[in-house]
């Protein structure tokens, strides 16, 4: 019966949605921010602060296991799987509901022309970006004082991952897909 509950509780959970919350704040070489995991859009279940003082570790022992990697072989692997892996993002997207998304950039560098000629593309860009969604706030400014790359945002999306098995699986079900799951963990 205990077993019962339990599978019902997760059953819940996953329709009901997990909640993901990023803030982050980038100043020069400082990235400060919190990321948080919320179930039932009020239970804290994972929270991580950054920077830590478990990252220089963690860099450290990435840079020692780092191997060569073949990628003609995995981009080889990945052309077959291109149209199965468009129709799980656009189901994926459909799972994914915005709750807030703001953020800003701001972008110099050391030429006025080059910055004036990027931010021009950056605003561009955002401005066919931001109307596809209301809760969607992008922005960007330029900065003439030298090479700067700032930014900072509040993000908050939910996902429901019970929407999303059926989709994995038929994913998943594909033999081509599996070869370059199978062809990237060989990689690693």
């Amino acid at each position: 019966m205990i077993i019962l509950i339990i599978i019902l509780f997760i059953i819940i959970l996953l329709l009901v949605g997990i909640r993901v919350s990023l803030v982050y704040d980038k100043k020069g070489r400082e990235l400060k921010g919190c990321l948080k995991i919320l179930i039932f859009k009020k239970i804290k279940v994972y929270s991580r602060k950054f920077p830590s003082k478990d990252s220089d570790k963690e860099e450290d022992e990435e840079e020692e296991d780092h191997k060569k990697r073949d990628i003609k072989k995995l981009l080889d692997l990945a052309k077959p799987c291109f149209e199965d892996f468009k129709i799980y993002l656009k189901s994926a997207l459909n799972v994914i509901s915005i709750k807030k998304l703001e953020n800003h950039l701001i972008f110099g560098m050391t030429s006025y022309a080059d910055t004036g000629k990027y931010i021009g593309m950056i605003w561009g860009v955002l401005s066919v970006i931001n109307p596809m969604h209301e809760k969607l706030r992008l922005s960007a400014e330029p900065s003439f004082t030298g090479s700067v790359l700032d930014c900072e945002g509040v993000n908050d999306i939910e996902i429901y991952p019970l929407k999303l098995l059926v989709p994995t699986i038929r994913l998943l079900l594909k033999k081509n897909v599996r070869l370059f799951i199978r062809g990237v963990l060989d990689e690693r």
